[in-house]
This record gives structure tokens, sequence and C-alpha cells, in this order.
């Protein structure tokens, strides 16, 4: 990999002498021009790559001024950074990254009277709704990223999300700007004002004519700078704010904006109407206007994997409406039902449904991302807007062009306002690929032309399409631009190569830099998904950023340790960055032994969270055992892993000592040696051994005359070390559940297993893939029974890890196969077991394992059969195996736990069950909120054992 590195690395540039100290002695702001900072910035959410020379986090806008000012003394250029999602390429630059986010993040004034909000730029969209909630008001511009997507960044591309077609853009909610130019002088931007810098005002008048005839009248046009908002006739004068808007931050940097709001509808419902093909949805569309729906977004079947409560057709249309109850909406929402020429439709008001079918559109941005058959797609094209009248008739010449270029793509998106999104499966690893990317991209911008539309609907042109702005506009328009950006930053220092003399779009790809097909990287992981490429895994992540979403409660389990750091590089995308920076060697140039990457994913759980909740199936648990273990090959590992890693051969060798050895962990200053030799933090106490292991009492109980009559009346469960050392009651509560669910007995286990998941935690993948052969040779799996694991984080290592670290052994995938929880192996195969009736309230903890790998849904018809009721915490209890032992990682992994699941225990009812299948979870409550917590085994055995019907 070393020699791969070399031939991958290039020079990048570095800061003028003098210039990082100047920023840092100007402003208060962090300044950071360390390869790290750098790394995470290289990318936005596009198919662009460009190596910054630094990031500063401003703190207010004197520092963005200062900043500025000083940028302008050394001849820097600046990008301003909002959450990095922009998918054409505006958010990355080769000079000072600003990064708003950090410190810009106030509400500085709302006021429910006039309808307004004052917001830096920084501020998230969904803390802005959240705010204006509790007035009945919200922002109207909602992109699916507005759970991490800004204010500032919405201003910069004039986002407009899925209720434009009620709302409007983001420049038809923006009342005033305060913002800086190139340089440090602060300007403030009104409608019917000052136009802006001296000279506008004269630019705009010598050429009214072309400013009134050259732009496209449709309702995304979001392409180019908007001067004709700055014409004398414009309703209300010459609006400054509207032209600043999408101006992607090529003039000035906004520090604070001043934003209308609108009334929310205190009820909503969703009107679902499907058609037999995408076409006739498209057309269908403008017809359903009139209606004043909220929203009218549309895809079709090759988007949807699952159309699961979707009514029939091969394409549908999501048409929101509002009203002041529910019933208003709903009858809102059935006259347009009725009104549609649909195949099939329905009418949705559970907001958890609505919720649901949502997500499917929202994550879009990522799953489009992939094509069914596992082939990649890339943004490029991903929001051209036509007149919403002519959308079919785009749509079907747009399938066409693509056909003609050999090539795929899931268009779908605001069929209400004319704009598509698409991802296509460009080849953008090759010579060739990309000469077809630059051809299809030529053909496709004179196809939207010509049916009047707007090369950017939503998304600002950035560099994907910025180069091809003269087939929309024409040259001579395309060169007011250029004169336009030059009044307002005559220096040319603001986000250079974006909108106004552009860089061409085949260039600066993020995937030049990676290893090119034929020079696989050398790793341990089958990546079956990736075609056992490691670069196609890192190229998974796309930037859209899900999980840099700082409160999600409810089910979803990514990126814990995001959520509770707020640090770019301790979310998912972040470790993905470096992770291709690694691979890319020009920032980060120590490949495997990097210091940089070691530190960002110390702080990954191994949760695996990602794995279900990021949209492109980014695997971050996976690529940090990959990394660590190539990061520690032939060298000392921290001590932690040799302790912990090595769990369950220390468990064994201890297992006839336990009496003494906890007797031992009693005596505080053993135990604090203890766990100084083994790299465990001081604050955790050391978990009792049992005096009985699981497997010895099973052995023991069917020495004591219970015979096995039939091997077709047995339960395999395996004895994970968990339940075999420290919880055998869990153990020995399941087999009372299975037994006397289906009447079969419950065989011992063999000697000697181990899924491996603590070695392949900790990166020893040579030690993993050994203790999972010797697995293989022992277990025995009887053809045909399923093989019930109790241990959710053990039930997902062997139902991934095993057959990904052993691609080649046909038994790692029929023992992933056969692998069962307890709640699965019930619903299967004792259908018509009535289990206790307890009826009571629960709260605990759904094991992030489980939610990512294995699914939950016979958990909670098991549970809702019993009568438990509520729901268990989602996120991750943060002490995750290993990770919440080790020494450095107590404040991350207590704030894990606060962040859902202990307020959940503390403000439970008096007498509610307290759940929670994972060892580890039942550990964290124990040690943290003194809560015994129970595995859903242990619940039902109790119940068995009382004689509940």
């Amino acid at each position: 990999m070393a020699e791969q590195h070399r031939q991958h690395r290039r020079p990048t540039a570095e800061a003028p002498d003098g210039f990082a100290a100047a920023l840092r002695s100007a402003v208060r702001g962090e300044a950071d021009f360390g390869p790290t900072a750098r790394a995470l910035t290289t990318m936005d959410a596009s198919n662009y790559r460009r190596v910054p020379l630094g990031v500063l986090a401003p703190r207010d806008a004197d520092d963005i001024a200062a900043a500025l000012t000083v940028c302008q003394e050394y001849g820097v250029p600046v990008v301003p950074r909002g959450g990095g999602t922009s998918i054409a390429g505006q958010a990355t630059g080769t000079g000072l990254v600003l990064d708003l986010t950090r410190h810009l993040r106030s509400i500085l004034a709302l006021d429910p009277a006039a309808r307004t909000a004052t917001v830096q730029p920084g501020v998230i969209l969904d803390d802005l709704r959240a705010a204006a909630a509790p007035h009945g008001l919200t922002f109207g511009p909602d992109p699916s990223t507005h759970s991490r997507c800004t204010l500032g960044g919405m201003i910069g591309n004039n986002s407009c999300g899925a209720h434009s077609v009620a709302w409007g853009t983001t420049a038809d909610n923006v009342r005033a700007l305060e913002v800086v130019r190139y340089g440090g002088e602060a300007l403030r931007l009104e409608q019917g004002r000052a136009v802006g810098p001296h000279g506008v005002r004269e630019l705009i008048g010598a050429h009214l004519a072309l400013l009134r005839t050259g732009y496209p009248d449709l309702p995304r046009r979001i392409s180019g700078y908007a001067l004709d908002a700055l014409l004398p006739e414009h309703p209300g004068g010459p609006d400054p704010v509207r032209a600043f808007c999408g101006s992607e931050g090529t003039l000035a940097v906004v520090t604070e904006a001043t934003v209308r709001l609108v009334e929310a509808p205190r009820a909503r419902a969703l009107a679902v109407l499907g058609y037999a093909d995408e076409s006739a949805a498209a057309e269908a569309a403008p017809g359903l206007l009139p209606y004043r729906p909220l929203t009218v977004e549309g895809m079709a079947a090759d988007l949807v994997r699952e159309p699961a409560g979707l009514p029939r057709g091969a394409a549908w249309l999501f048409v929101e409406t509002g009203g002041a109850t529910p019933a208003e909406a709903r009858a809102h929402a059935e006259r347009i039902l009725r009104a549609a020429d649909a195949v099939d439709g329905t009418v949705v008001t559970d907001p958890a449904v609505q919720r649901a079918l949502w997500r499917i559109r929202e994550d879009a941005s990522g799953t489009a991302t992939r094509m069914p058959d596992g082939t990649e797609a890339w943004p490029g094209w991903e929001d051209c807007a036509v007149p919403p009248a002519r959308l079919g008739p785009y749509l079907r010449d747009f399938r066409a062009l693509l056909t003609q270029h050999g090539l795929r793509g899931t268009p779908y998106g605001h069929f209400g306002d004319g704009c598509i999104h698409v991802r296509i499966d460009f080849d953008l690893l090759t010579p060739a690929g990309v000469s077809r990317f630059r051809r299809f991209s030529e053909e496709l911008a004179d196809l939207v032309v010509a049916h009047g539309g707007s090369l950017s609907g939503e998304h600002g042109d950035g560099q994907a399409r910025a180069e091809l702005l003269p087939r929309m506009y024409g040259d001579e328009l395309v060169g007011i631009f250029g004169r336009f950006k030059d009044l307002w930053d005559p220096d040319g220092g603001l986000n250079p190569g974006m909108l106004a003399r552009p860089v061409p779009l085949d260039t600066n790809l993020r995937f030049d830099v990676l290893p090119g097909p034929g020079r696989p990287v050398d790793v341990e992981f089958g990546y079956p998904q990736d075609g056992g490429d490691f670069a196609g895994a890192v190229r998974r992540c796309v930037g859209v950023a899900k999980c840099r979403t700082e409160t999600a409660p409810g089910a979803g389990v990514m990126c814990p340790s995001y959520r509770v750091t707020g640090e770019e590089a301790h979310s998912t995308r972040g470790r993905a960055r470096l992770l291709h920076e690694m691979l890319a060697g020009e920032v980060i140039t120590d490949g495997w032994r990097s210091t940089e990457v070691r530190d960002a994913l110390d702080l990954c759980l191994s949760c695996k969270g990602c794995r279900s909740d990021c949209p492109v199936g980014v695997d971050m648990a996976t690529y940090k055992a990959e990394f660590l273990h190539h990061h520690y090959r032939g060298r000392l590992r921290p001590a932690a892993h040799y302790a912990l890693g090595r769990l369950p051969r220390w468990l064994r060798l201890a297992a006839p000592f336990a009496r003494p050895l906890n007797a031992l962990a009693r005596i505080r200053p053993l135990a604090a040696l203890a766990k100084r030799l083994a790299g465990i933090t001081p604050e955790r106490t050391i978990p009792e051994l049992a005096t009985e292991t699981y497997s010895r009492w099973l052995r023991g109980r069917h020495g004591k005359g219970r015979h096995i009559v039939s091997s077709s009346r047995v339960v395999q469960v395996w004895a994970d070390t968990f339940t075999e050392h420290l919880s055998p009651q869990v153990g020995r509560a399941a087999v009372r559940v299975l037994e006397e669910a289906t009447g079969r007995t419950v065989l011992p286990p063999p000697s000697g297993v181990c899924c491996g998941l603590t070695y392949v935690s900790t990166g020893q993948l040579d030690a993993a893939r050994a203790v999972m052969r010797r697995t293989l040779d022992r277990i025995g799996l009887l053809p045909g029974h399923p093989l019930v694991v109790l241990e959710p984080s053990c039930a997902a290592a062997l139902r991934t890890d095993l057959p990904e670290l052993l691609p080649d052994d046909p038994r790692a995938h029929e023992l992933a196969f056969s692998v069962r929880t307890l709640a699965q192996y019930l619903e299967e195969y004792a259908p018509d077991w009535t289990p206790p009736r307890l009826d009571r309230p629960a709260v605990g903890q759904t094991h992030c394992h489980q939610h990512a790998v294995l699914g939950d849904a016979a958990e909670r018809r098991l549970r809702e059969r019993m009568g438990l009721t509520g729901e268990l915490s989602g996120g991750c209890c943060g002490l995750a195996g290993n990770f919440g032992f080790e020494k450095g990682h107590w404040g991350v992994s207590v704030a894990c736990a606060e962040e859902q699941l202990l307020p959940a225990v503390r403000g439970a009812e008096p007498g509610a069950e307290v759940l929670a299948d994972g060892f580890s979870c039942r550990t964290q409550l124990d040690q943290l909120a003194g809560r015994r917590a129970r595995h859903l085994a242990e619940v039902i055995a109790e119940g068995l054992e009382d004689g509940r019907p």
C-alpha cells in the first residue's frame, strides 16, 4: 500500500509564509492547518475534490471580516462552508475554508408577530424549525438534508426542498442579509435599497434588454446569478437579497440573515398516488397544483427497493396537504385523490406512517447512489428543472439520452416544480468514462435548454454545470455574470472557479487520487457489496451527511460519537473522508500507519449503526477493524486490545477460579492495578464472573436424566462468551422459554466456539479468522436447524463478520444464514405459542448491532403479545463492548448513554420493565443508573414461572 501511496501522491499547496501566524493573531476562532482538518474538507457531497490550505472556525462576524482582510493581504482564496452537503462542488476549495457550523449557529431573534427570524449562517435548518414550531411557524424551504444543512448554505445555493410549490425557494424567504466582502468590507442587503457594491446599478442599467429577456420563466430557475432581480421594474424595487441568493459564496460571506417564517399547518395528510409509469406521474403533477398542495413529489419503482405500503403502480406522487384539523387535511387529500387520474391511491394520516414514507424520499440522495445491482451512481446532473408542463416529455427524452450513452439513472424529485434529481452510473474511474461523462453533460445541457429549463433547479451550478451556462444563457449574459462577480470581488478571492470563469466540469474529480481499477488495496475483509475493493467501500460515502444529525430521537443509531462531540472527525462521513485521503496519500501521507485516521477512529464505537442508517450503507465498524489490523501489524498494541480484545480466552482460563477472582476484584487497590494494566478506565467496575457457566449448567441438567429422543426435536443455542461467563442466567431463562414454547430440548453447546467479535472490534483479524475457523470445525450444525443466539452483538458478528472474513468458506455462509434471535426463532418455530401476558410498560435499549444487522421487528411483535408497551431507546448505550471500558473513552461513553437511554429509564413509570438484550447495555445501565436490566428471555421465563396466562 505504501507503494500505491507513492504512485498516487501529488504535492499539495502550502500556505504563504506568515499567513497562518497573521490569521491566528487576527481572529479568536480556531485556525487549523493540520492534515486532519484539511482532509475533512477536501470534498462535499459532489464528485469533486480540492485540497484546502487550512480551516478556520470563526467565532463571530468580526472574525470573518478579519479573516477576509488577512486573506486578501496574502492572496489566499476563501470558501465558506456550512454542512458540506453541496452536490456540485461549490463547498470545496484550495484556500481557506470557513467552517461556519462550529460557532455561528445562534438564532439571534424570532418575532412571531412579524413572522421573521434573524439567524447566523451556521444555524441548522431543523433547529430553526424547532424554535419556530411553538409559534405555529416554520421556515418553508426544506431540502432532504434538513437535519444537517445550514441556513448559510441554503442561501448560497438558493435551496428549495419538497414544499417549494407552497412556500418557494430560499430566495423567496430571505428578507435581509449582512455580508462581508473579500477584504473585510461589511454590507447590508435589503429589498429596495442599495443594490450592492459601486458599479452594480450601472451594470444593470447598461443591459436592461438582455436581462429582461435572457432568463427562462420557471419556478426552479437557480442557475447563474439572478441579475433580473435587480431590474428597476422588479416588484418592490430592485432586490439585492434575491440576486445574492444562489451566488455560491462567490460574492461575499453571509454573517447574518433575516428570514421569513410561514404558518405551519396544524395537521397534515398525504395522498399517495400510483401511476403506470414515471411519465404518467410527471404529466399528472401540474394538474394537481390548482388544489394548492404543500408538496407534489415523484419517484419511480426503480428507486423503491421495498414498495411496502405504497399503492399499485410503477411510479408514485406524494401529495401532502395541510389543514387546521386532521379532518380538514384528510378531506383536502381525498379531494386530490378523487381528482387525480391515478391507477391506485391512498390517503395516509398516521404521522408515523407518513414519516416512514417520507424517509424513502429523503434518503434517495444516498440510496440512488447504488443501482439495484450494486453499480455505483453519481451526482452531477442532480437537479435540472423544466417547466412543470414539460416534465413528462423531458423525462422521456432524458431516458432516451441515457440509453443512447449506455447509462442508467433513477429520476425522482419535485415533480410539481418540474425539478428532477438523478444519480447516473458514470464511469468516473477511467479516462474513457470521464470523456463520456463530459459528452453526456454537454448533450443533456442542450436537452434541458430545449425544454425551456434550468441546468440547476435547487443545488446550484458549482463546478458540475457552471461551465455549461453559456448553453443556457448565451455568451453575452454569462459575460455579464463575470463582470458582476468582479464588482463584488475584484481580487477573485471568493470561491474561485465557481459560477463565473468556472473550472472544467471533468477536472478535480475526487476519484482521480484513489487506487484505480486493477490495483486493489490488499485487505482482510471480503467487502462483498463492493466487489472486494476497499477503495470502492470508501467511495460509498458521497457526503450526504445523515451521520451529522446531532439530535435524532427514535430508533436511529448513527452516529453516536458525532452526536455527543459535534466534531466532523467523529462522524461517519468524517472518518470516510480521512480513509479516502489515506488512500490518496496527499494530505495524509503515511497510509495505514496514519495517526490522524487512528485518532478519528478511536471514538468510533463500532456500533454498526451506519451499516443500516447510512443511505449508502457505509460500514465504519468494518473499516475500523480493517484499519486497526494494518495499523498495528507487527507493532505493540494498546493494553486494552490484549485484555479486552482477547476476552474470550481470558474468561475461559478464569472460569475455574471465578470465586477467588471475584473476591480479589472487590479489593480496590488490586482492582485499580488490574484496570491500569489492562488499559481499562478507572471509573469502570469489573463485571463479576459467573461461578457456574451456562454450558456447565446445561450439561449438568442433561446429565440428570434429560435425554434427546430425536434430532428433529432439539434446539441449538449458541453459548456466546457473555452468556457463558458473565450472565448465564440469560441462557438458563432462554432454555426454559424455548423448551416450554416448542417442546424441544436445548442441546448442550460444543466447547471452545466463539464468534470472534472481540478480536474483530480490536482489529486482531488474523486471530479472529483462526477463532472463526476453529468454531466452524467444532460447531456441528444440524441441517435444517437454526442457531439461536442470545447476545445481539455475537449474532451480528456471525451474520456479517464471519462470512466477510471467510468469504471462501461455504460453512461460514451456512452458519451466518442459520442465525436467529430468540424472538425470531419463536416466531418461526412456535407461531401458535402464547407467551405470558405481563401488561406493563417497558423501557430500555434495542442493541445497536441488532438494529443495524438483525432488525427488531420480531422482538417488537413479541413484546406486543406480552403486553409490554412503549418504545425502547434508539441510539447507542455507549458501552459498546470494549469501547466504554477502554481508558480515555469514559466521557464519550457516558454522554452516549445520556443521549437517550438514561433519560428514558429515569423517566419510566414505576414498575416499568427495563429491557436490554445486550450485555453491554445491561452493564451500562447497572454502572451508570444503578438499574438492573433484563434480557427478554428472563422476563418471559419469569412470567412462565409465575404461571401467567
